[in-house]
């Protein structure tokens, strides 16, 4: 096939705007016109008029304006759409044409047989004639789609609301699947119910639902499966995906390979002649690898047919002889056979025979994440006006597969052809994509239908262009998703493309994105999120000073306001609120006799409603009682007498309560009693939970328990003060002994490293002794100078009792760190006495105990001090 425009077009189409379409293939598709050169897109939009579309979305008016944005309004009282009627049998005949691929120019491709497929299709048609649902599995390239249509046939007046066929592939949520079943049962266009309306309207479609390429399961399809209790369907996917639960009671059809003979049936029939005895044994060992996959011998037909072209085995064109004067050569050899790694992998070998056109689809459908284009878009991505018939030759040589309304590349091609370099020009064939959607989906004579069911490709292009192309392409196809009803694509291009702006630093187009992606949000119910987004493009558009577009977004705004106070109506928020004037406050009270009154209010007294209360604050423990009662509660006693309760004056609140509906809390007694009512929520919480420690003063006067609880302070207080009076006494009395002991004992002698320093000779000086304290004995003194003359030394002192030391205390017997004085001549040397006899560990020689007279009186007792012999 001739490319008219050459490379020279394809250079021109990399560095500038898409190519124009053909007059040719705009006339075969009846959606793209000519048109001499693409207009012009800017930052407001396509040139040409605006397309404009009103929509009904649950109670909102909807009206799509690809200039300044989507408006929303409330639904006008008496503009309400009455509940839409069923399709009738022609208007579901249509529908179902609409949602198959559509028919390709060129010569017919003919019917493929399916074989060995009878006793599952008998055992589907069983199933559904008794209404219960079914999930065929088997593997890509099994035939799941031909049995699809076999199952269509024969079902076609079994249920009330016909058949239907929806696709499920990239669905992850039944939301959509649901939308997509009520538009195809009901006449109802341009309007998107809410979710309830929604589930209430597809619960009463009774139809055989035929769902192709299902990618979820588990709780996702139980959602799908208990929101249509009339409805049954077949459910074809992979082994790969998620099961349904055990729950859903779903039957199970698996397909397998086919059998040999099956295998060589199918070869024949996409060959179109009986095989020969060496390519039925290469299909007996093809079918040995492939496991009897049908893709895989759709496949090998069309290596086989290519290989009859290549060896020229037609039998006319044998016949035929050349002229004297006409020389044609030919080839002297013969092509083989494909190998078996060849036939399990064609893709590559296939793609080789085709004609150039084809390939240049191949590489578009690579870039594309595998999915195909329509065909009348092929002339001008490809610059060949006659690529529309590619899509028709790949389709015969297997290395497409229809998904839904479009044509996609089969499993495992992709990665074959990416593998042989059909991948190198990804960014460029995404990049020329890309900007042809973007003029093609921006113009005025494209319905918004055409461009929902275009919906992967124009998505997989959005995906793999450049940051620029992207943000154009996403601003021109938003509007025309969001009037398709294609909301699940809406939302993904609106998050692309605001992505894309930011990157781009285009800022007006990242306000108009976020404004499109809050009027989305509020129309699904999803408050939040539309307040973040709708916030998000006023700040934006008002630091463009966007006058319209900050109106459009205050506007929608206000309906999220109105939303959420409608939504507090319906379940209050949990609210602090000041105590209502009717509240009062309960203390717990002993059940006595009428002279004695209640406890006093304090942490565990509850305020309104006594039953509630005592339940969920704890009872304080009551005073001690004048005298025993029997009838006294226990503390734990939840239960509270109305008769012995404290009025208290309630808690006028500092302003007026809103009118909002609030939750209403228990009030908390005041623990810090104050003088004035609390008038900020601050003071109340400071009277709930004190920070201080220290008792606060009290309100007021109180009954008669209160000067019992004060009568028994005293007695507390006073324990209290002798104890604190004891351990003072106690530590003076340590510190006075400390003192005592840490004066040297005698000087005349140098003591011991270990013993204490006693000795009865003078002497004149005595060497410091150095001493190892131990972590309990008191700090060591400084030096202190010889006592003057007529001053009592230490020892004396020590020796003789004072009267304010109480004699039954004894020193300790370690030795002393600080150096002795030398005491004036004559001076006796006295030991410090001790209670009971002590013996000291000896130093150097023996130690030998020596008596001591003491000075005896009442109290005083007489020790032995041991003298360590030089």
């Amino acid at each position: 096939m001739d490319r008219t425009q050459g490379q020279t077009g394809r250079d021109e189409q990399a560095a500038g705007g898409p190519r124009k379409p053909s007059s040719t293939s705009a006339s075969a598709a009846g959606t793209m016109p000519p048109a001499p050169t693409p207009p012009p897109s800017g930052p407001s939009g396509p040139a040409g008029p605006a397309r404009v579309v009103t929509l009904t979305a649950g109670d909102f008016t909807l009206t799509v304006n690809p200039v300044d944005g989507s408006e929303i309004e409330p639904v006008r009282p008496g503009t309400e759409r009455a509940r839409p009627a069923k399709r009738d049998a022609a208007a579901r005949a249509a529908g179902d044409a609409a949602a198959r691929p559509p028919v390709l120019p060129g010569p017919p491709i003919p019917a493929r047989p399916l074989l060995a497929r009878g006793e599952e299709l008998e055992r589907l048609v069983r199933l559904l004639g008794r209404g219960r649902s079914v999930r065929l599995t088997g593997p890509s390239g099994s035939g799941r789609s031909a049995l699809l249509d076999a199952v269509a046939a024969r079902c076609a007046g079994l249920a009330p609301d016909g058949v239907v066929r929806l696709s499920g592939y990239g669905h992850q949520h039944p939301g959509e699947l649901l939308h997509a079943l009520h538009a195809a049962v009901y006449d109802a266009p341009r309007e998107r119910p809410e979710r309830d309306e929604l589930l209430a309207r597809v619960r009463d479609i009774g139809a055989v639902v035929l769902l192709d390429d299902l990618e979820m399961g588990g709780s996702a399809l139980d959602e799908l499966l208990r929101a249509t209790p009339e409805c049954a369907y077949v459910l074809a996917a992979t082994p790969e995906t998620k099961a349904p639960s055990d729950d859903s009671h779903v039957e199970e059809v698996f397909l397998t390979g086919l059998g040999k003979d099956d295998c060589l049936a199918l070869l024949e029939a996409g060959l179109g002649r009986p095989l020969t005895d060496e390519e039925t044994a290469w299909a007996g060992d093809l079918r040995f690898a492939s496991e009897g996959l049908p893709l895989r011998f759709v496949q090998a037909a069309a290596m086989l047919r290519q290989r009859d072209e290549l060896n020229h085995s037609d039998a006319d064109d044998d016949e035929e002889e050349p002229g004297v004067f006409q020389e044609r050569p030919r080839d002297s050899g013969v092509v083989p056979l494909p190998t078996l790694a060849e036939g399990a992998a064609p893709a590559e070998l296939l793609a080789s025979r085709v004609s150039e056109s084809a390939r240049a689809a191949l590489r578009i459908a690579c870039a594309l994440g595998g999915e195909l284009p329509h065909h009348a878009h092929l002339p001008a991505l490809v610059g060949d006006t006659h690529a529309d018939t590619a899509v028709a030759e790949l389709l015969d040589c297997g290395l497409l597969t229809p998904v839904g309304t479009r044509y996609r590349l089969a499993a495992g091609v992709a990665r074959q052809l990416e593998d042989v370099g059909y991948g190198d020009t990804v960014s460029e064939e995404a990049r020329t994509a890309a900007r042809h959607y973007a003029w093609w989906t921006g113009h005025a004579s494209v319905v918004p239908e055409r461009v929902g069911r275009e919906a992967d490709a124009v998505l997989a292009a959005l995906a793999g262009a450049d940051v620029v192309a992207a943000a154009v392409l996403a601003r021109t196809a938003a509007p025309a998703f969001a009037a398709s009803l294609h909301w699940e694509a809406w939302e993904r291009v609106l998050r692309s493309g605001a992505e894309a702006a930011r990157k781009a630093g285009e800022v007006a187009e990242q306000a108009y994105f976020h404004h499109e992606l809050g009027v989305l949000a509020l129309c699904e119910g999803r408050v939040d999120r539309a307040r973040a987004e709708l916030e998000t493009s006023i700040g934006l558009r008002g630091a463009l000073a966007d006058k319209r577009g900050t109106v459009a977004g205050r506007r929608a705004l206000a309906l999220v306001v109105d939303r959420e106070a409608a939504g507090a109506a319906a379940s209050p928020p949990l609210r602090l609120e000041a105590p209502a004037a009717a509240s009062e406050a309960v203390t717990v009270a002993t059940p006595a006799t009428p002279p004695t009154p209640a406890t006093p209010a304090g942490p565990a007294a509850s305020a309104a409603r006594p039953n509630a209360v005592t339940k969920a604050l704890p009872a304080a423990k009551p005073a001690t009682p004048v005298r025993p009662r029997p009838a006294v509660a226990p503390p734990e006693d939840p239960a509270v007498s109305e008769a012995a309760v404290t009025r208290v004056a309630p808690v006028t609140p500092a302003g007026p309560v809103s009118a909002e509906a609030v939750s209403r809390m228990t009030p908390v007694v005041p623990v810090n009693h104050r003088s004035q009512t609390p008038t900020t929520l601050s003071e109340v919480f400071e009277d709930a939970f004190p920070l201080s420690p220290e008792p606060a003063p009290a309100a007021a006067p109180v009954p008669a328990p209160a000067p019992a609880k004060r009568s028994s302070d005293p007695g507390r207080r006073r324990r209290v003060l002798l104890a604190a009076a004891g351990a003072l006494t106690v530590v003076a009395l340590g510190t006075v002994v400390s003192l005592a002991m840490t004066t040297p004992d005698t000087p005349d002698t140098e003591p011991p490293a270990n013993g204490p320093a006693v000795s009865s000779t003078p002497a004149s000086a005595s060497p410091t002794t150095v001493q190892q304290n131990s972590g309990n004995d008191p700090a060591p003194e400084p030096p202190v100078t010889a006592p003057p003359n007529g001053a009592t030394t230490p020892q004396e002192s020590a020796a003789a009792p004072s009267p304010g030391r109480t004699p039954g205390r004894t020193p300790s017997r370690r030795p002393s760190s600080t150096p002795t004085n030398s005491p004036r001549p004559g001076t006796p040397s006295t030991a410090p006495t001790t209670v009971g006899p002590t013996t000291a560990p000896t130093a150097t020689g023996e130690a030998t105990p020596t008596a001591t007279a003491a000075p005896t009186g009442p109290g005083t007792a007489t020790a032995t001090s041991p003298t360590t012999a030089p």
